[in-house]
């Protein structure tokens, strides 16, 4: 299905993984959005949506492959606890176990890693997105779909080019806070 560049969609949703557990929801009181053709979410998740309209129910499941790939144990890796040093001190208030926390690589390039296990010389992150290995279901509504303002799409590059994650999945661990829900919003 092709996807219709430049269409405002607003959803509410419950969203199930693979072993049919409630992952996350969107509400009509604090609904997911996004505008079509501009890569903010995942393409199988936009392909589902953009040919439906405001009032629609719907009821789709996106495989792994087309969500956020299958796990890969080769992307859990330990780094040095001088890594997550601040001023000389290692950071034991936000580096514990289970918590996510931004990395950045040689090259720049932000990710989130959850933090499996702090041991005396290192730290155990996982660098898969914690949906990896999921087949992703989605139910619920369409709130609105209709084309986009040049405002809105303006606001939406604004977004994506401003500094921070402008992903929108702050459920789905990456620290934001924007109240976007996943959507498969996050990379």
């Amino acid at each position: 299905m092709e996807t219709a560049p430049n269409k405002f969609i607003m959803v509410s949703y419950e969203l199930y993984d693979g072993e049919k557990d409630l992952v996350e929801k969107a509400t009509k009181e604090n609904p997911f959005q996004f505008i079509s053709g501009m890569g903010t979410t995942l393409d199988a998740f936009e392909s589902q949506l953009t040919g439906l309209a405001t009032g629609d129910k719907f009821e789709f499941t996106i495989a792994s492959d087309d969500a956020y790939g299958e796990y890969n144990d080769e992307h859990v890796i330990e780094l040095p606890k001088n890594v997550f040093e601040i001023n000389g001190k290692f950071d034991a208030e936000r580096i514990f176990a289970g918590n996510v926390v931004p990395l950045m690589d040689a090259e720049g390039n932000r990710m989130n890693a959850t933090v499996l296990e702090v041991s005396d010389s290192n730290v155990k992150v996982d660098l898969n997105h914690p949906l990896a290995g999921e087949d992703l279901t989605f139910v619920g509504e369409v709130l609105e779909s209709r084309p986009a303002t040049n405002e809105e799409i303006q606001g939406m590059i604004n977004m994506m080019s401003s500094e921070g994650c402008g992903c929108g999945c702050d459920s789905c661990g990456d620290g934001c806070d924007d109240n976007q829900g996943c959507g498969g919003g996050c990379h």
